[in-house]
């Protein structure tokens, strides 16, 4: 019997433990008025509880909330359970005070607060109580930028001067300022350093500001040759930081091409034309490129054109450009032309350049004419550029590119120097209105003024990457300017359409000329696993004269990315 009754008493207590252990319990938190109460409403704190220890807790949380509100003078006056399941808090709260006095040292640089909403004196500053906590948050921040990143500030000595003040005394304790000591790259071991240092403004020594550098490593984006594969990682010791940076080498390296076809308007007969253009970046690891372009058109005219750049020499914001260029007319004339720059990177955007230039043309006739002839120019150069990337698109890498040039010199022809001066301009814009539609424009121009003019040393202009409907390089000219624009209309990501728009004028002092050219037409672009292949379509007119659908012409192209 004794054995059946310690049973029976043993299940009572445990029905009765799990009971009461799974009765929820409720709070309620009056204050002093029925104004303090909803003060305290305004919290919105926590009114169910599994147990008595989380209840205790939030009431003195929100007792934490109320002082750091302004009501310096709050306090638990009584905490007692009023029913079964029923606690009842007393808090008083007191007047409010919106403004704390914070007192500091004199060696504190008040200059870190500048930014904030604070009243600045000689030894305090006043902030509103509600903006107490981002104050210091940003002062802690801005500690931090100088190199401390693991100061703490603190508030001691919390007093109330009066009833409308709180006052405190702050203390801010410092460590060593850190600086950058080592930076590694991962991912990309052989990424040039003089990038980590010019292009991307680190460095070791500088004061180490993680925000900063998160800021820096960004514009690994705008680079051709890498990207930036996850955020930079620091590895502090007791006495050095380890700066990491992530970084991938991506296809930098393109081929272009195209083939042109077109009916020759003297015979009739169907001609084709086309050109090779290759882009070597980065194969040896310095962020140098090299560029080789070939172009053998339709009227029996040739040209080769490489040109070497090699950026940041020896680590310094100084590159080195060298380039060479040969032109060939049937068997008319040659012009070689050569050039020496030296380019200074302000930033990644921008370029100056100054350098030297010179031509040398032979008549191969020897016609004795007075249009063509023998002559050699040399010029002093000067140029600046400015590109804005995103490499994120692969349809259209860039988005803006400026480059003006100047070039002062002489010309020598038979022994007689002419002075000559030449300027030449690029621009285009990419005017991106949503994720499909976008409008591109480009204007080119140059002009070369001189005394007298040779054929041979005239810029010769038309066809795919100028003015198109015209054949290669067919328009010779002085001075002219060519305005491209293209609405464009994406079907996909890898897939565009786009409209042919194009306007031209052109001078040519020898034959007394002034013309205006258009050209209209559309044209579509295709990502494919080989490359971009792009096919266009344009007729070209000159003022006044109507369109003949037989000067069509169809330029096809593919660049491939290795």
């Amino acid at each position: 019997m004794k054995k059946q009754l310690f049973y029976v008493l043993l299940i009572f207590c445990f029905t009765s433990y799990n009971l009461c252990s799974g009765q929820n319990l409720s709070l309620v938190i009056i204050g002093e008025t029925k104004a303090a109460t909803k003060v305290i409403d305004s919290l919105n704190y926590a009114k169910q509880f599994k147990d008595f220890n989380t209840l205790d807790l939030e009431v003195k949380s929100v007792k934490s909330k109320l002082i750091n509100g302004g009501y310096i003078d709050s306090k638990i006056e009584k905490l007692k359970k009023t029913a079964d399941s029923l606690y009842t808090a007393h808090i008083y709260i007191g007047e409010k005070i919106d403004t704390i006095r914070v007192f500091f040292k004199n060696k504190f640089n008040s200059k870190l607060l500048k930014f904030s909403e604070v009243e600045i004196s000689t030894h305090y500053f006043d902030v509103s109580i509600n903006n107490l906590q981002k104050t210091l948050n940003q002062l802690n921040k801005r500690i931090a930028e100088q190199g401390d990143p693991f100061s703490t500030l603190q508030l001691k000595n919390i007093r109330k001067s009066s009833s409308k003040l709180i006052e405190a005394d702050l203390f801010i304790k410092t460590n060593q300022k850190r600086r950058i000591d080592k930076i590694i790259v991962k991912g990309y071991e052989k990424f040039p350093k003089s990038f980590i240092k010019r292009f991307l403004k680190l460095k070791k020594g500088q004061s180490f500001n993680l925000e900063e550098i998160k800021s820096k490593t960004s514009e690994l984006q705008n680079l051709r040759f890498a990207k930036e594969s996850k955020p930079p990682e620091v590895l502090f010791t007791s006495d050095s930081t380890s700066l990491y940076l992530y970084a991938e080498k991506t296809r930098s390296n393109n081929f272009d091409g195209y083939l042109g076809f077109g009916t020759n308007e003297n015979t009739g007969r169907l001609n084709f034309d086309g050109y090779v253009d290759l882009r070597l970046i980065n194969n040896l690891n310095y962020g140098e490129s090299l560029r080789l372009f070939y172009k053998s058109d339709e009227i029996d005219q040739q040209t080769f054109d490489v040109n070497l750049d090699a950026p940041y020499l020896f680590g310094s914001p100084i590159g080195l450009e060298l380039g060479l260029k040969i032109f060939r007319k049937d068997s008319t004339f040659s012009t070689t032309r050569q050039q020496a720059k030296l380019n200074y990177q302000i930033n990644p955007n921008n370029r100056l350049s100054a350098g030297l230039g010179s031509s040398v043309s032979s008549d191969l006739l020897n016609s004795n004419s007075i249009l063509i002839d023998d002559y050699n120019s040399s010029f002093y150069q000067i140029g600046y550029n400015y590109i804005k990337p995103q490499y994120y698109d692969p349809l259209f890498p860039i988005n803006f590119w400026f480059d003006v040039n100047a070039n002062f010199g002489n010309r020598a022809q038979n022994s007689v120097e002419t002075q000559q001066n030449a300027f030449s301009l690029e621009a285009y814009k990419i005017f991106n209105l949503n994720t499909r539609n976008s409008f591109f424009i480009r204007l080119t121009g140059a002009t070369l003024n001189s005394d007298n003019y040779l054929d041979n040393e005239l810029y010769r202009f038309g066809g795919i990457n100028s003015i198109r409907g015209f054949e290669e390089n067919s328009l010779v000219a002085n001075l002219f300017g060519v305005l491209n624009t293209e609405y464009r209309y994406r079907l996909s990501n890898s897939i565009y359409v786009h409209s042919v728009i194009d306007a031209a004028y052109f001078e040519n002092d020898i034959t007394q000329s002034k013309t205006k050219l258009f050209g209209f037409g559309f044209g579509l672009g295709l990502l494919t696993k080989a490359g971009l292949f792009r096919l266009n379509y344009s007729s070209g007119k000159t003022e006044n004269i109507p369109f003949k659908l037989s000067d069509s012409k169809i330029h096809v192209s593919l660049t491939s990315t290795f």
